[in-house]
């Protein structure tokens, strides 16, 4: 074969090369991964906080910078729905401080919940819209526990056939500044059921943003998960939440030293959990709560807050409301979804009317249709003695 010929071929075959990595960015990030050998930005953390910080170099590029950071690239670069930035928002006065904000058309655009609202645990199903699918584009980095016990960021690496693969990406309909998605071990295809693993990764993201205006959200099937796919959510907010600053009583101490404690005067009824010796054990204990909820069909939100130390636990059960149709027609068109940001005093407004009309009596009433008062009291001491039996085996 003549040079030239040998020239055209190589020519023709890096050309087929790049058209394929260029549908696959369109299409569905594990091809991309797998056939055509893609890499991705990795942040690796220390388990242990002992090890060696190989950012300790450069302390202005801390992780949360670095996130928000790449997340203003992708913004820059067009992918989002809608200008998060150009939103209004404000805080309504009041005994809560409920934050409200207007993205219109927001139910319109972002993707539709394909799933039963009746039931919590529903198996992965790989015809519907699940993570592998979206755009390596819309991928922020790999995050993943070191195993040389260091913490460290490199631009590009490899994703090789065994590695369990952490993904951050972008929400591309953001309800508010940095909304990512962390999503655990994502080419097994877990469904959005809460394992202990995943919430102990979850609690590593709070810790490494190591902000108090990072918060970490979840949400079950039923409770307005819209996606079957395990995934966590975040954002950057430079306030407290509603929830955050509840007043709480202590309903329990586990032997691990976990503390259970209850809302108090929020109108939505929930779990706060603290304490322990580290994060495995929080996380242990909330684990094996959101297990007897799953369990038990019972319908619930989470919020992570204060980097990783608080978790909160909702228990709603508006879903099931509504189908009975006991929720009025003045709050169904509202189309507000209440799930961990909103029950967490962060709603998001779909129509102008609405936003104008918002004050903390109108919200309260609303959440007088989520809340799962009547049934509240029965389910907290079933959950604490479950928790109790649970630590003495462990």
């Amino acid at each position: 074969m003549s040079s030239n010929g040998a020239n055209e071929e190589r020519r023709d075959a890096n050309e087929g090369n790049s058209k394929g990595r260029e549908e696959c960015d369109r299409d569905r990030l594990i091809e991309c991964f797998l056939l055509h050998g893609g890499q991705l930005p990795l942040y690796t953390f220390s388990r242990s906080q002992e090890g060696p910080n190989l950012l300790s170099k450069e302390p202005h590029e801390s992780f949360l910078n670095k996130l928000l950071q790449r997340w203003e690239e992708k913004n820059d670069r067009g992918l989002f729905h809608h200008d998060i930035a150009a939103c209004e928002s404000k805080i309504l006065p009041g005994d809560y401080g409920f934050i409200v904000r207007l993205i219109e058309g927001r139910d319109i655009k972002k993707r539709p919940t394909e799933y039963r609202m009746n039931k919590v645990l529903q198996p992965f199903d790989e015809k519907k819209f699940n993570f592998t699918k979206i755009s390596q584009a819309e991928v922020i980095c790999r995050f993943e526990e070191s195993d040389k016990n260091i913490t460290n960021y490199v631009d590009a690496a490899p994703i090789f056939a065994h590695d369990s693969v952490n993904i951050i990406a972008i929400n591309v309909s953001p309800i508010g500044y940095g909304h990512i998605l962390l999503i655990p071990r994502i080419f097994e295809r877990l469904p959005q059921r809460m394992d202990r693993d995943s919430l102990l990764l979850s609690l590593h993201l709070a810790r490494e943003a190591a902000s108090p205006n990072f918060k970490i959200g979840y949400n079950s099937l039923g409770a307005f998960a819209t996606i079957n796919h395990l995934h966590f959510q975040a954002f950057h907010l430079l306030m407290l939440l509603s929830a955050e600053k509840a007043s709480t009583e202590c309903i329990a101490t586990l032997r691990g030293g976990v503390k259970i404690l209850r809302l108090l005067n929020y109108p939505v009824k929930g779990f706060v959990y603290e304490g322990g010796t580290n994060l495995q054990d929080l996380a242990y204990t909330v684990c094996n709560t959101c297990t007897f909820l799953e369990v038990n069909n019972q319908p619930y939100n989470m919020l992570i807050s204060d980097s990783g130390k608080r978790i909160f636990v909702f228990l709603q059960c508006f879903a099931e409301r509504q189908a009975l149709g006991k929720v009025s027609q003045e709050i169904l068109d509202t189309q507000v979804n209440p799930a961990a940001w909103e029950i967490s005093g962060y709603l998001v407004m779909k129509r102008r009317k609405d936003y104008e009309e918002a004050s903390e009596q109108n919200i309260c009433g609303f959440f007088e249709e989520v809340s799962l008062s009547d049934k509240f009291e029965e389910l907290q001491e079933s959950v604490v003695q479950a928790l109790k039996d649970e630590w003495m085996c462990h």
